[in-house]
């Protein structure tokens, strides 16, 4: 399942292209021919719903939906929904950073237009396609298009500040809903099924270039999604529909108060009486559009922080245990061996990684972490202590760029001083450094954020934690695909025996 192999952490959003965002058209597919070409063969994202505020992929509308602003214009025009014209002017979008706002309205009235060309043009074969898609999904797609449609129709509000029968999901609320808004039901339905084909004819592309994609299950949802409406019983709320406690870390070294991250927390004990029904169809759904799934937060499965959510702060919750071994042996009754990468960063105790070891996950060792706190070698993140069954990163989307990271004084003179010394040379390039740090780890699996092959610096991060707007928007231009650091990622592929068999043998 994780042969010795190496890949690129590159959220589609980051792609080149015309319309002020990456999306699954041709620039995607030249991603993934760079990717063969140098010798990668994993492809990491992050999570592809559908965004709300502040843009994060990590606080969706769904956990089973797609971000419908990654559909190709272009692909639509292939198909005849939209037309060459209707593309021909486009606003300057910014070719290194996503506005959200600017590029959200303009992809909701092209896809607005695109539908109803649909439905004019459509044949029959085509509908039933549609149709018959839309019946095989309806367990998660009726509820998300009923509630992407009323929160539409309430001006974005969260779904606890709408009309009491339509927050409640009242049969008759929904009834009158499905009879005066059934075309807007309808469009939303057609936006995830042409999401769905996009992504699929995209992910079939790349397994037969020998190109797996890692995808991202964020342990807990957003309160403001389909998945809390249309399932509060699974949750811990009041009778209003707002949380009763939320979820978050406590305080630590990095934050005196801990981190408020404001999502509700599960009812285990319901959702193991349903036997876990709604995460196997969340598990299985995200293992149709991807090859492996990391799991963030992994460690919320052994204990979980729970905060009450009249608190401002974490400081006053406590840990919780979570579902542990039920879970994952429900979960592997189901799908057999877990292709499943256990996001462990943090403190980690020992009944965590005994959870992790337990099913034979890979952890997470992330290089910007393996330096700085210990003299005498003993940081797990240090190379030398890896073992096989791991991933290493040089950094993450949630890290600043190794660039960034070495340039804008995240790196004390002690650790510098470690760096170097571990080297045996100075640094003048940290991010080819930690690049071959990670290439040569005795990990089955290394992966590199694309940033760090480009030697960009802190204007390209990705995300910052903590930071309440202006992050997820970077994007690389196309004149980076021909990049001379893709040749050196290859030759350190082949040296650090990443190379992928199948190429092998072609030599």
């Amino acid at each position: 399942m994780f042969p010795r192999s190496s890949g690129i952490l590159l959220h589609p959003t980051s792609l080149p292209g015309r319309y002020g965002i990456g999306d699954l058209g041709d620039w995607a597919y030249r991603f993934v021919d760079r990717l063969e070409a140098a010798g990668q063969t994993l492809w990491q994202i992050l999570p592809l719903g559908p965004t709300s505020y502040g843009d994060s992929p990590y606080q969706t509308l769904s956990a089973f939906a797609g971000n419908p602003i990654l559909i190709s214009l272009d692909r639509l025009v292939a198909e005849g929904w939209l037309t060459p014209a209707d593309v021909e002017v486009v606003p300057e979008f910014s070719d290194y950073r996503v506005n959200y706002g600017d590029v959200i309205m303009y992809h909701n009235h092209m896809l607005g237009l695109a539908f109803h060309n649909f439905r004019m043009k459509a044949d029959s074969s085509t509908k039933w396609v549609f149709q018959n898609w839309c019946e095989t999904q309806k367990d998660w797609l009726d509820p998300y298009a009923l509630f992407a449609t009323l929160k539409e129709l309430n001006n974005l509000r969260p779904w606890t500040e709408w009309p009491a029968k339509q927050a409640a999901a009242d049969p008759a609320a929904i009834g009158e809903l499905r009879q005066t808004n059934g075309l807007e039901i309808e469009g939303q339905k057609w936006r995830q099924w042409v999401f769905h084909m996009q992504w699929m004819e995209l992910k079939q592309y790349a397994n037969t270039k020998g190109i797996r994609l890692v995808g991202d299950i964020p342990i807990f949802v957003a309160h403001d999604s389909g998945d809390v409406w249309g399932n509060r019983h699974l949750f811990s709320l009041q009778p209003d529909g707002n949380p009763t406690v939320i979820a978050g870390v406590p305080p630590d070294y990095f934050s005196a108060t801990g981190q408020r991250w404001g999502n509700p927390l599960y009812r285990w004990d319901v959702m193991a009486a349903e036997g876990y029904k709604w995460w196997l169809a969340r598990i299985k759904a995200t293992l149709e559009a991807v090859d492996i799934v990391r799991i963030d937060h992994f460690r919320g499965f052994e204990a979980y922080w729970e905060i009450p959510a009249a608190e401002e702060t974490a400081v006053n919750g406590k840990w919780v245990k979570g579902p542990g071994t039920a879970f994952f042996d429900v979960v592997k009754a189901a799908l057999g061996e877990l292709p499943i990468i256990a996001e462990d960063l943090g403190v980690i105790t020992p009944e965590v990684a005994a959870l992790r070891d337990g099913y034979n996950l890979p952890g997470m060792k992330v290089l910007q972490f393996a330096f700085g706190w210990d003299p005498y070698g003993e940081n797990a993140f240090l190379p030398h202590n890896h073992t096989t069954n791991c991933v290493v990163y040089t950094g993450t989307h949630d890290n600043n760029t190794t660039l960034g990271w070495w340039q804008t004084g995240e790196v004390s003179d002690d650790a510098r001083n470690l760096i170097e010394a571990y080297l045996g040379h100075p640094v003048r390039e940290p991010h080819w450094d930690l690049i071959r740090l990670g290439m040569t780890s005795v990990a089955h699996t290394f992966i590199t954020p694309l940033q760090d092959v480009l030697g960009f610096g802190a204007d390209t991060r990705m995300n910052t934690p903590g930071k309440p707007a202006g992050n997820w928007a970077w994007r690389f231009a196309a004149k980076w695909l021909d990049h001379n650091g893709w040749e050196r990622l290859a030759a350190y592929t082949k040296l650090a025996g990443r190379w992928p068999e199948a190429k092998r043998e072609a030599q």
